[in-house]
């Protein structure tokens, strides 16, 4: 191709013959031409497919999408992890990691003397598989969910920073926790413990002023591995995934003060995990399933309905994120690599992104830190890894 033009180039360009890959890298040139008296004799598009035949003075730059964005590797911590949950405290953006082999929950802070994040504080336990932070009242608590040694409510003092245990949750109704939600209805503090052992029911807490007490039995006998809370047309609402049965809907009644079963969620046996974000005002869930198809669901009025199908060979985690104008889904894989979806508006679906090498993942999250954005990928069996999500301008 010829060079670009200079100070003094006569107007016109004989660009005939020139074979014309009509993508980011010739941004420059359609924009120097509509700046410009000058026109482009002849020139033609070869490539993309779409473009072929496409004369240069048909472009307009509008045609042309170079803003692109990537996640890569920030920074890697040295433990496995089973989960990963943002919070926000004190006006600041932290994050609470259960690790399970370690024996504990560590929660960390961004550091900006060295620019990176480092555990300030952790809470010690035997077998944690779930660490859920709330600010409750103007408190710090933390709710360490473990398989044996009981489950505890911990609470930050003011003065030192310290953690305390505040309560023993629910002994005698709390089996083989799996997933914690916390949430607010009408004015109170509520707590879910999804209860996976086969004679366990998962239960909702409320808070009462000195800890949680238990309110409400729901779903028993199911092996609940996951609980979600969100609200359908305005309704609080809860999902639970069953190893058991397809994941059921309940919505809360205020005359009961109770959650009642609405619903469940057709053809989708042996779900994991279930993950809701809004887009457009509507509701849309990610379901999680270890092997057959992982799907997008989207609420439509009494029901979710298929949106998407995602094949899924050894995935326990099923994530949708919004970072900024972008959403997307990570779908995580425990045999290859996890799989990035990026959602296209044109075609109302999400297509295929990036990779990732995370070993065995089992959650990932956004934080969003001094401008800067982050997501936390948790390693079941390697280095728990965190990158950051760039934007990269394609023309350049």
């Amino acid at each position: 191709m010829s060079p670009g033009p200079t100070r003094g180039d006569s107007p016109t360009r004989d660009l005939r013959g020139n074979p014309f890959h009509c993508d980011c890298r010739i941004k420059w040139l359609v924009e120097w031409l509509s700046s410009t008296n000058a026109s482009a004799e002849l020139g033609e598009c070869q490539g993309p497919a779409e473009l072929n035949g496409t004369r240069l003075s048909q472009l307009h730059l509008q045609d042309f999408d170079c803003i692109t964005t990537a996640l890569v590797l920030f920074q890697s911590l040295p433990f496995q992890a089973l989960a990963v949950e943002p919070f926000w405290y004190q006006g600041e953006q932290h994050v609470a990691i259960t690790q399970p082999f370690a024996g504990r929950c560590s929660l960390l802070e961004w550091d900006h003397l060295d620019g990176a994040f480092r555990a300030y504080a952790s809470i010690n336990g035997s077998s944690p598989v779930a660490c859920k932070p709330l600010v409750v009242e103007g408190r710090l608590l933390v709710v360490l969910a473990q398989l044996a040694g009981g489950s505890h409510v911990w609470r930050q003092e003011g003065a030192s920073g310290r953690f305390v245990r505040l309560q023993e949750l629910g002994p005698q109704r709390i089996r083989k926790p799996n997933a914690l939600a916390s949430f607010r209805v009408d004015g109170d503090w509520f707590l879910a413990v999804a209860d996976s052992s086969k004679a366990g029911a998962t239960t909702l807490f409320r808070w009462g002023g000195r800890g949680f007490y238990a309110h409400q039995a729901l779903h028993a006998w199911h092996r609940d591995t996951h609980v979600e809370f969100l609200e359908l047309a305005g309704r609080p609402s809860l999902i639970l995934a069953s190893s058991s049965q397809r994941p059921v809907v309940y919505q809360w009644s205020r005359p009961g003060r109770a959650f009642l079963r609405h619903t469940d969620i057709p053809d989708m046996d042996d779900v994991y995990a279930v993950k809701h974000f809004r887009l457009r005002g509507d509701v849309y869930v990610c379901l999680t399933r270890f092997i057959g198809d992982s799907k997008v669901m989207r609420w439509e009025g009494s029901m979710f309905r298929d949106v998407q199908h995602m094949p899924s060979r050894g995935s326990m985690v099923f994530q949708p994120l919004g970072i900024g104008n972008h959403r997307y889904a990570v779908l995580g894989n425990d045999y290859s690599f996890s799989q990035v979806y990026r959602y296209d508006a044109r075609s109302g679906l999400f297509v295929r992104f990036q990779e990732l090498n995370t070993q065995a993942p089992r959650s990932f999250a956004h934080l969003a830190v001094h401008q800067r954005d982050f997501v936390f990928a948790a390693s079941f069996k390697g280095d728990t890894q965190i990158y950051r999500h760039i934007t990269i301008d394609l023309s350049a």
